[in-house]
């Protein structure tokens, strides 16, 4: 039964997870150069992993939602994805760089089981009255994780060097094993027969559910749209740092400020005995969201300081919305696919993001910030005029109904 134990343990295997997880991005790019010689080699490991895990969602959606024990399959994720980042690690200089690439993409293809997977369980966690602030709580440990993932990583890197920084991002991983596997599996009023669906019919269901369901549609059209405004924002930080901060370096400190102020914003989320609607609270995230770059691309230090606190205090938020709306709309039996597949939607978003924005801000930094707007206020517009009359065709879920 959920309790407050579990909970506690859910929330620290999160948090432990998620931080190896944002720590060994930053350890990646400091350990490749210094292990091959290469400059490009870092990038080009975390490029691997950040495509492999825009594809490997559905999949592995699939999977969890066919698995009688969901927490155990998500340890056993858990745990191939610190033995590739390992691998990687021990590979790095001895083997050929392109195999050290595709163990990167191999990777990179359980990277949604430390987001979406591991979101997906939280009802099995958390009584249904308790969901709201649970849900707060759970996207608070990407907000931690976000804020003390880099920062460890350039901590640790400095003091024993790269291949420590990832050597210590496996272990945070590694610590969130135990928690994962204790997760409660789904209630079964009887023996469970193999399925009579194929994995290719499922992950055509899984899409189904997201496509047909207006909420559902809505929610996640509007955030991965909104993703490609934030991975523009975040490409533009380090040049922000030089151009207005005096220094390349102090834009990690404008990441920490972003994600410092999700982090506030989401505590106070969670204190609130009856939070707002989560759809509303997506659309205005959205529209803050607009505001932020637009204000950074002033270049007054002063509007520099306000956006990145504004774009976290949006951020956290949207994220406990996106989530309150999966966990109300997601079919049980494709609850899984939902949170994975979502979680491989926006990490694309992210990525075209930052793909089009680092030539784009060569260009011109302001351009590249307005376009970074304009991206929020499209996502905006998807929100508001998204059809009305999208048939849904998978039957919603009361809310709590695990």
């Amino acid at each position: 039964m959920p309790g407050r134990y579990a909970m506690e343990c859910y929330l620290g295997g999160a948090a432990a997870a998620r931080a190896g997880d944002e720590m060994s991005g930053p350890a990646l790019l400091l350990a490749g150069p210094a292990l091959t010689g290469s400059a490009s080699s870092g990038s080009s490991l975390l490029a691997g992993i950040m495509i492999a895990a825009a594809v490997g969602g559905p999949l592995f959606g699939v999977l969890l939602d066919r698995s009688g024990r969901p927490g155990r399959l998500l340890a056993a994720a858990l745990a191939l994805y610190a033995v590739a980042l390992t691998a990687i690690l021990l590979g790095l200089g001895r083997l050929p760089f392109a195999l050290t690439v595709l163990l990167a993409v191999g990777a990179g293809l359980l990277g949604p089981a430390l987001s979406g997977g591991w979101t997906s369980q939280l009802p099995r966690v958390a009584p249904p009255l308790a969901l709201p602030r649970a849900n707060a709580l759970d996207a608070m440990t990407f907000s931690l994780a976000a804020l003390v993932g880099p920062a460890l990583a350039g901590i640790v890197a400095g003091a024993a060097g790269a291949p420590a920084a990832v050597a210590a991002s496996i272990a945070l991983i590694g610590l969130a094993l135990p928690a994962a596997w204790a997760l409660p599996a789904p209630p079964r009023p009887a023996p469970v027969p193999p399925p009579a669906t194929s994995v290719v019919a499922d992950l055509a269901a899984g899409l189904r559910a997201i496509a047909r369901n207006r909420p559902l549609a809505r929610a996640t059209a509007t955030s991965v749209v909104s993703c490609v405004g934030q991975g523009t924002l975040l490409t533009c930080c380090p040049l922000l740092g030089a151009a207005v901060l005096g220094g390349a370096d102090r834009g990690a400190l404008l990441l920490s400020a972003t994600a410092g102020s999700a982090l506030v914003a989401n505590a106070v989320l969670a204190r609130r005995p009856s939070p707002p609607r989560p759809d509303t609270v997506l659309l205005g995230a959205v529209l803050l969201l607009v505001l932020a770059p637009l204000l950074a691309a002033t270049g007054h230090p002063v509007a520099l300081i306000a956006a990145v606190l504004l774009a976290g205090a949006a951020e956290g938020p949207q994220l406990t919305a996106l989530f309150a709306v999966r966990h109300r709309e997601a079919p049980e039996r494709l609850r899984g696919q939902v949170f994975t597949t979502g979680a491989s939607l926006k990490i694309t978003g992210f990525a075209v993001g930052a793909g089009f924005a680092g030539p784009l801000a060569t260009w011109s930094l302001p351009g590249a910030l307005v376009a970074a707007g304009g991206c929020e206020a499209l996502a905006a517009v998807v929100f508001v005029c998204l059809p009305d009359d999208t048939e849904d065709i998978v039957p919603d879920v009361p809310p709590g109904a695990v």
